[in-house]
């Protein structure tokens, strides 16, 4: 017998569910895409975008998923025979690294594991040994989706001024914008990257590129960049079709419009504070399931772990079994053991990934937790009963903490 009958929950780490209002707002017939209301909504989206990230600076547009951004920020930004390092503690680490290097960038890998943040003592010891200024960009991912590690970036801003060293510093925040705290201006980000498909709610086709002042200065200094993936008319467009290089991906704007509205309605300080106290949520069960069995949290501290993705070790191929299980009896969907994969495992068959990003309540993580721990008891899987209930605890008194002034309040009148 299945239970799966019924809506299914994504449950991967993007993309993530669309809200309905965004699926609404896409479901219309194609609009004039040279003047009128489309071209309008555009215009007062970018400064919208721009406080999602919060930066000042300018933001290029691009019909392409984040390998797409990856390219385009390496394009306008590094000249082939140039070198970049890259901080890598993940699969999308390297894979920005591979992207450099098909660009004919001379690439430095600098690998930190998939269980550790950057670590910016290190990266302040190479820039100092880079006295000729060779490395023209830092890159380093906020949020590797396949590790669920999360790294600081102020520390690495602070490692290259401390060195007096010129390079960029780009920062991928594919899986964590609108998810967990990202400050691009004050944490001294010259270049960030983003997509549509997970913290923004939009489905996969719309990638970002935002820069400030420094590294449009060193677009300026290239003497060509392609013509599709250059961010000087994106970003500065005299003409609409600038901003997306052609045709514009009109449905894709309406729903990001109303996924914009969205944030904007619930804010984005408390957006981080839905996503982290649902992040505590699932750590409670994960490590209550591991106190008598062999679960793990691929991240150990607290402090390190991402709000919008969780990477867990089951063991080979335990991993693949709870999530084929929940698949196929439940219609949950749990993410694959992406890029984590072990001598004994070359398949990631003993690791998993909770995504919650984006459109996520907590219902969905409670039903998510209860379908898991469901999961693990007809596999007959050893675990530590009452992950769910721990999750709820969680919940709990993160409701009755932000309630409390109001009953004090109530209760003093």
């Amino acid at each position: 017998m299945s239970l799966a009958h019924g809506r299914t929950y994504l449950a991967i780490p993007g993309p993530s569910v669309i809200p309905d209002a965004v699926l609404q707002a896409m479901h219309r017939a194609a609009p004039n895409i040279y003047e009128g209301a489309l071209p309008d909504l555009v215009d007062g989206m970018i400064p919208e975008l721009k406080a999602v990230a919060r930066t000042n600076g300018k933001v290029a547009i691009y019909i392409a998923n984040g390998h797409g951004a990856w390219e385009a920020a390496l394009s306008n930004t590094v000249a082939p025979g140039d070198k970049v390092l890259v901080c890598a503690n993940g699969r999308f680490g390297h894979g920005w690294a591979e992207m450099a290097d098909c660009l004919g960038i001379e690439t430095e890998v600098m690998d930190f594991g998939r269980q550790s943040p950057v670590d910016p003592d290190r990266v302040a010891e190479r820039l100092r040994a880079d006295t000729a200024h060779e490395i023209k960009a830092v890159l380093v991912v906020h949020v590797d989706t396949s590790s669920s590690v999360r790294s600081e970036i102020a520390p690495v801003r602070a490692a290259l001024d401390d060195a007096g060293h010129p390079a960029l510093l780009m920062v991928d925040c594919i899986a964590s914008l609108g998810c967990d705290r990202f400050e691009m201006d004050a944490w001294g980000a010259d270049l960030m990257v983003t997509g549509s498909q997970k913290g923004l709610m939009v489905p996969p086709g719309l990638s970002f590129v935002f820069f400030n002042d420094r590294a449009a200065e060193a677009r300026a200094r290239l003497p060509r960049v392609s013509r599709y993936w250059d961010w000087s008319p994106r970003s500065d467009p005299e003409a609409f079709y600038q901003y997306f290089g052609g045709t514009a991906p009109t449905h894709h704007l309406y729903g990001l419009r109303a996924s914009l509205d969205l944030i904007g309605g619930e804010g984005l300080e408390a957006i981080w504070r839905r996503h982290a106290t649902l992040a505590r949520a699932i750590w409670a069960a994960a490590e209550r399931w591991g106190e008598d069995g062999p679960m793990r949290l691929n991240i150990a501290d607290p402090a390190q772990r991402s709000h919008a993705v969780t990477a867990l070790r089951l063991g080979a191929p335990l991993g693949s079994k709870l999530r084929e299980w929940t698949d196929r009896q439940t219609g949950v969907v749990l993410g694959i053991g992406l890029g984590m994969s072990e001598p004994d495992d070359p398949k990631g068959t003993g690791f998993f990934r909770f995504g919650h990003m984006g459109h996520v309540n907590a219902h969905m993580v409670l039903g998510l937790l209860g379908t898991v721990e469901a999961g693990l008891k007809a596999l007959s899987i050893p675990h530590a009963p009452g992950g769910v209930a721990a999750a709820a605890e969680v919940v709990a008194e993160a409701s009755m903490a932000a309630e409390q002034p109001d009953w004090q309040d109530t209760a003093a009148e």
